[in-house]
């Protein structure tokens, strides 16, 4: 399969996997809603003793008739939900939806994206982060003790899904861009006890996608993710400490940027651009995709239309040049 077919397969995908709306259950879910999922903590997690939350999923499109727009909080279980392809092809992606700290977005940046990485053969696991300001202790450590935990299990477990564990990596969205980079570059940071065997395996990523991401916690942040994440106080020392960019290592992994420059949520230039200036500073490969429009949160959906709606197939074009995506070749 050239190059040609594999900037084709994105369209093709998407239109073959076109879904209509559909009615959500009492419970938020929807009927092709995949029902394999992952716990993350065999009890407690960590910093939840007294924390009691029931989980909400609210459906917020404005025409239900064609498209769900569900987004989940109060998140008291933290979970992995599994998407497998119909051909793996070895590789996993660690998937971190956005929603400012505050929310996670399930559909378009969550289940439309694990769709059509399963089209190029990638298994998926869509993670259900906790949200740092829901009660839990060290809070904003919250959303990294997660990720870190998900990584670890999803190579605990890669005989189960027919995976290679040097090719599971991760891709965010918006703060979900902020999990995966602080995933990217605090992999080996110590952020929770160990609860079993799992937590001995490596939780650094073999590559870390960044969609319009947040990166910095300094006066270009997304505001709204800085004072959920860190208060709205924040000290000098907790700004850098969460500031990705600052915190870039000779072992963070190779990466891939995308961002529209008319987003007007968070600001390219202060977030993608500052990561991927400081990843080239470090000798890190690193691939920035900046289009003209496109504005923030555009996800697949979101996208149609306009050239962005190119990015699925740039990314996973960049991770079969890595080595990592082996279901297509680019």
């Amino acid at each position: 399969m050239d190059r040609r077919t594999v900037l084709g397969l994105g369209a093709a995908a998407l239109t073959a996997m076109a879904a209509k709306a559909e009615p959500m259950k009492a419970d938020g879910s929807l009927a092709t809603d995949p029902t394999e999922s992952i716990a993350l903590w065999p009890g407690t997690p960590p910093g939840g003793e007294g924390v009691t939350l029931t989980t909400r999923i609210i459906e917020r499109s404005t025409d239900t008739a064609v498209i769900n727009d569900r987004y989940v909080d109060s998140v008291g279980v933290p979970l992995l939900t599994v998407f497998r392809p119909e051909k793996p092809d070895g590789s996993a992606v660690l998937l971190a939806p956005g929603g400012g700290y505050v929310r996670i977005v399930m559909d378009k940046e969550g289940i439309e994206t694990a769709r059509r990485l399963n089209a190029s053969g990638v298994t998926v696991f869509m993670l259900r982060y906790r949200l740092p300001a829901e009660g839990w202790k060290n809070g904003a450590d919250v959303p990294l003790q997660d990720v870190q935990r998900a990584i670890r299990l999803i190579r605990s477990k890669a005989a189960a899904y027919s995976l290679d564990p040097a090719r599971v990596g991760v891709l965010g969205f918006s703060a979900g861009g902020h999990v995966a980079a602080s995933l990217a570059t605090r992999f080996a940071e110590t952020v929770y006890a160990p609860v079993d065997a799992a937590d001995g395996l490596d939780a650094r990523p073999a590559f870390a996608g960044m969609m319009y991401p947040v990166i910095t916690m300094t006066d270009t942040a997304h505001s709204g993710s800085r004072k959920s994440l860190l208060g709205a106080n924040a000290t000098p020392d907790a700004i850098a400490h969460y500031s990705c960019e600052q915190r870039i290592t000779a072992a963070t992994p190779p990466s891939f940027i995308c961002c529209a420059l008319d987003d007007g949520t968070v600001p390219p230039i202060g977030n993608a651009f500052a990561m991927t200036q400081a990843l080239h500073a470090a000798k890190i490969p690193v691939e920035l995709h900046a289009f003209q429009e496109g504005g923030h949160g555009f996800g697949i959906h979101g996208a149609q239309g306009k050239p962005c709606s190119a990015w699925p197939d740039l990314f996973v074009a960049w991770a079969s040049r890595g080595g990592w995506f082996k279901g297509v070749k680019a």
